[in-house]
Formats: C-alpha cells, structure tokens, sequence
C-alpha cells in the first residue's frame, strides 16, 4: 500500500496526473469558498490558518511533484503559481458579500507554499526532482 502512494506521490509517468490534480483542487478550493456559509463550517473543524496552510501546502507538493526541471525550478514554479492561486482566491472572495479578501490569508498560503517547497527541494531524493 506504502509503494503504491510513493508511485502516485513520485513517479515521473503520474506527474502529469499530479499537476492536474493541483488545478482540480484549486477550482475544488474556489467552488467550496464561494458556497454561502462552507467556510463558516469548515471552521468548526480547523483555524483559518490551518485550512490555508494545508492546503496550500498540498497544491505545492502537486505542483512540485507535477513539474519538470531540477528542484531549484520546481520549487520556483510552485511557488509562483501556488501564490498567484492564492491572490486569485482571495480576489473572487471580495467579490461575495458574505467573504473578504484578506491579505493575511494570502500570506499564510505563500508562506505554506515556501516552506512546502524548500522542505521538498531539500529532502526528496534527487532521482525525483532532476527530471
């Protein structure tokens, strides 16, 4: 069961698999924030900044593992595009009077992000991010 997540988790044939699963879970994030009262819900289980730290962190570990490039440009790439999803979900808030925009809640998803990465960049074997 261990090896089949790490083949799903790493493999090079399922990375184009983990970008789109990034993107699928970010429309997922932008769809639940913009449902009246989810978010309200979703707090009985978990802090803001707990709901935003993980799952920004997911989305850079699939954009990451879904990328190409050393892990330097990874780590880059995710990064980026994971703060620009940020920016965008919380520009879609402030259009909804029962959400705001908070840039608090941005910095919590970049700050995950890089963290995210550098902890990627850092501790996965090289013969997954040199590809």
């Amino acid at each position: 069961m261990i090896a089949t997540l790490v083949q799903l988790a790493l493999a090079p044939r399922f990375r184009t698999l983990r970008y789109r699963c990034a993107w699928a879970l970010y429309a997922a994030i932008v769809v639940v924030g913009a449902i009246p009262g989810a978010c309200a819900d979703l707090g009985d289980y978990a802090s803001g900044f707990v709901l935003h730290s993980l799952a920004y962190a997911g989305l850079t570990f699939l954009l990451f593992t879904g990328s190409t490039g050393n892990a330097r440009q990874r780590a880059i790439k995710a990064v980026l595009t994971a703060m620009a999803m940020g920016a965008f979900d919380e520009f879609v808030q402030s259009f909804f009077p029962y959400r705001t925009a908070d840039v608090l809640d941005w910095l919590v998803d970049s700050g995950a992000s890089v963290a995210t990465s550098i902890l990627l960049a850092t501790f996965l074997p090289k013969d997954c991010t040199d590809r």
